[in-house]
C-alpha cells in the first residue's frame, strides 16, 4: 500500500493522465492507464508471480479498483508482446467486461487468445503491425517494432492534443536479431524530431552496464554443448522464448538428433508459434515425447518448462525423479534462462538435484546459455539521446532499477525536476509537454487463490504463514539414511483439521508404499522424500475428505 494516498484533482480538459496500476517496484503485473476527455486506454495487463511469504497465491493481479467503475469508458488495451507479467490478468479484467477490445501483434493475440478460449471468454481483437497507425476514441496509436526475448514486441506512442507519450513495452537493441526484426531506432528518431512530451521506459536492465549480448550468440554454444553430449539432452527455457527453442531445433538438426516438447504451456505455445510461421521446424526434427522414448539416448533432445524451479513443471519433478524421464550420469541439462528474482533458491535447489543425480548441469553461471531481453544501460542511453524526450517515467523494474533509469536518463539531459521516480497509482498530469506528480491513488495486491480472486488478504496469508509454522497436517517419517527403508511411522498429527487422528489411519500404508517405492529407484534426497509425503497425503485429503491442508512433510534420516 503506497504511503501518503491523496486523491487526483477532475482531469481538465485538454490534459493527459497516466496511472500505473501494477509494474513499479516490481517485476511483474505490469499495467498503465492513460486518460483523456473521459475515456481510458490501458497497455498491458499482466501478473506477477508469487513469492515464498505469500502461500497459497496462484497470481497476483494489478489492482484494477481505480478504473472498476469506469469500465465502460475504456476504449481500448494494448498488449505490447506475449509474456505473461504483461498479459496474464486479461481473462480477470475481461470477467469484469468482455467487450473491450484488445490491441496487438499476431503471435501476442494468439497466445492470448488462446489463454481466454481455457476461460471460455471469446475476445474482440485487432491485429496490428509496427508502422501502423490506429484511432482508438480519443488516442491516435502508432505501433513501432521492438525486439525482446519473444518475437513480435511492440512498443506504442499515443498521440493526443496534450502531448505525445512512448510506451517502449519490454526491449532491447540485439543487432542481429534471428527473426531480422530490429527495434525501430529509425522510427524512435522520427518520434524525437517530432518530440516525445512522456517516454515510458523499461527499466529491467538499467544497473547493468554497457549492452545486452546478442541472442544469436546463444546458438553456438548450444550447438557445443549438444553436439558434445553423450546422452540424452534436456534445455529448459521460458515457454514463450521462440528464438531460444529455434535455435535448440537447429542445433539438435546437426547433430543428428530429435526434439520432443514437454509442458503443457510450452507445447501450446510452440504450436501457435509454428502454425504462425514464426517457429521454423526442421524436417523430420520434432517427435512426440512418448514416441521419443523408444529412441536411443544419444538421439534425442527434450525441450521443457521449468527453467524457475517452479515446484510442478518438468524440470523440477526431473530432480525429484518424479517425471517419467530420471535424469542420470551421461545425461545434460541445460537451463537457459535467467533468474527472476525471488526464484533463487528454487532453481538453485534444482541444480543441486540433478546435480546429485549426475546430471552436467549447464546454466548461465558456467557458459553462455542465456541472453537478457531487456536493454541494458548503454542501449537506454542511446535511446534517450535519440528521443531527447521532456519528460521520463521509469517503468518495469524493481526501485533500484528505477532509480538506475532515471540517472541514466538525467545523464543524458533530462533535468530532475522532468524524471518521475514513481510508484503504482502514481498519477501524472501531461499538459502543453510539462508532466506534474497530481495524486496517488490507494493500490494494494490482488490475490488469485484458487477459484477466488481478491478475497484473500495479506492478514490470511499472514495466518497461512502461522498454520505453516505450527503445522495443519505434519507427517513424521524416519528412514534409513542407507537404504530409505522406513524405521519409524508414518506419525500423522493434524491440528485444526480433524478432530479425530484416527482418520488418517488409511492413508499410512499409502505413504508407506509411495516411500518404499522411491528407496527402490534410489531416492534418498529427503526434500524429494518429503514431496512425495506431501503429494501422496495430499492427493488421498482431497479424494476423500474434499479439502486441500497445508501439509509439513517431516522425513528424517537416521
Amino acid at each position: 500500500m503506497p504511503a501518503n494516498v491523496y486523491e487526483p484533482p477532475v482531469l481538465e480538459k485538454g490534459t493527459l493522465r497516466v496511472f500505473p496500476l501494477g509494474g513499479l517496484g516490481e517485476i511483474g503485473r505490469n499495467m498503465t492507464v492513460f486518460e483523456y476527455e473521459g475515456k481510458l486506454l490501458i497497455v498491458d495487463c499482466g501478473v506477477l508471480f508469487p513469492e515464498e511469504h505469500q502461500p497459497g497465491v496462484d497470481l497476483i493481479l494489478p489492482d484494477f479498483e481505480p478504473i472498476k467503475s469506469r469500465l465502460d469508458d475504456v476504449v481500448g488495451l494494448v498488449l505490447t508482446h506475449g509474456h505473461e507479467d504483461h498479459i496474464g490478468a486479461v481473462p480477470y479484467l475481461l470477467k469484469l467486461k468482455g467487450d473491450i477490445p484488445i490491441i496487438g501483434s499476431g503471435l501476442t493475440l494468439a497466445l492470448i487468445e488462446a489463454k481466454l478460449k481455457e476461460h471460455r471468454i471469446r475476445p474482440y481483437s485487432l491485429t496490428v503491425r509496427e508502422g501502423q497507425r490506429e484511432q482508438v476514441g480519443p488516442f491516435d496509436l502508432e505501433f513501432i517494432a521492438v525486439n525482446h526475448s519473444i518475437p513480435d514486441a511492440l512498443a506504442v506512442a499515443i498521440r493526443t492534443p496534450a502531448g505525445l507519450a512512448l510506451a517502449t513495452g519490454d526491449f532491447k537493441m540485439d543487432q542481429l536479431p534471428l527473426d531480422g526484426r530490429l527495434t525501430d531506432l529509425r522510427a524512435f528518431a522520427r518520434l524525437g524530431e517530432e518530440g516525445v512530451d512522456l517516454f515510458l521506459v523499461d527499466s529491467t536492465n538499467a544497473d547493468v552496464p554497457g549492452f545486452t549480448p546478442l541472442e544469436s550468440s546463444i546458438g553456438p554454444v548450444l550447438d557445443q554443448v549438444i553436439g558434445k553430449a553423450k546422452r540424452r539432452v534436456v534445455v529448459a527455457s521460458f515457454s514463450s522464448h521462440v528464438h531460444r527453442v529455434q535455435q535448440v531445433l537447429d542445433a539438435a538438426a546437426a547433430h543428428g538428433r530429435r526434439v520432443a516438447f514437454l509442458g503443457r504451456s510450452m507445447v501450446r505455445n510452440m504450436t501457435i508459434a509454428s502454425d504462425l510461421g514464426y517457429l521454423r521446424v526442421p524436417e523430420g526434427v520434432l517427435i512426440d515425447y512418448k514416441k521419443a522414448r523408444d529412441l536411443p539416448d544419444d538421439r534425442i533432445v527434450y525441450m521443457s518448462t521449468g527453467s524457475q524451479g517452479e515446484p510442478m513443471a518438468v524440470l523440477s519433478r526431473m530432480a525429484n525423479l518424479d517425471h517419467e524421464i530420471e535424469p542420470g550420469p551421461g545425461d545434460t541439462v541445460i537451463l537457459a534462462s535467467s533468474l527472476i528474482p525471488g526464484n533463487e533458491n528454487a532453481v538453485y535447489r534444482v541444480i543441486d538435484g540433478l546435480t546429485k543425480l549426475g546430471a552436467n548441469v549447464v546454466h548461465k553461471g558456467n557458459a553462455k546459455v542465456h541472453v537478457s531481453g531487456h536493454a541494458a544501460a548503454g542501449e537506454l542511453l542511446y535511446c534517450y539521446n535519440i528521443l531527447q524526450p521532456k519528460n521520463v517515467l521509469p517503468i518495469h523494474g524493481e526501485y533500484r532499477h528505477l532509480t538506475a533509469n532515471a540517472r541514466i536518463a538525467q545523464d543524458s539531459g533530462v533535468p530532475v525536476e522532468r524524471t518521475f521516480l514513481a510508484e503504482n497509482g502514481t498519477v501524472i498530469d501531461l499538459r502543453d509537454g510539462e508532466a506534474s506528480v497530481v495524486g496517488q491513488l490507494d493500490i494494494g495486491f490482488v490475490y488469485v487463490d484458487g477459484s477466488t480472486v481478491g478475497e484473500i488478504t495479506d492478514a490470511d496469508l499472514k495466518d497461512r504463514r502461522i498454520l505453516g509454522e505450527e503445522g495443519f497436517i505434519s507427517v513424521i517419517v524416519v528412514v534409513d539414511a542407507a537404504t530409505g527403508k522406513i524405521i519409524t511411522g508414518p506419525e500423522i498429527h493434524a491440528r485444526g483439521f480433524a478432530e479425530d487422528d484416527k482418520v488418517f489411519d488409511s492413508v499410512k500404508p499409502k505413504i508407506a508404499a509411495a516411500l518404499a517405492e522411491a528407496a527402490q529407484s534410489g531416492v534418498r534426497d529427503t526434500h524429494a522424500l518429503s514431496q512425495i509425503v506431501r503429494r501422496t497425503i495430499g492427493r488421498w485429503v482431497s479424494q476423500s475428505l474434499r479439502r486441500r491442508p497445508m501439509i509439513v512433510p517431516l522425513v528424517i534420516e537416521a
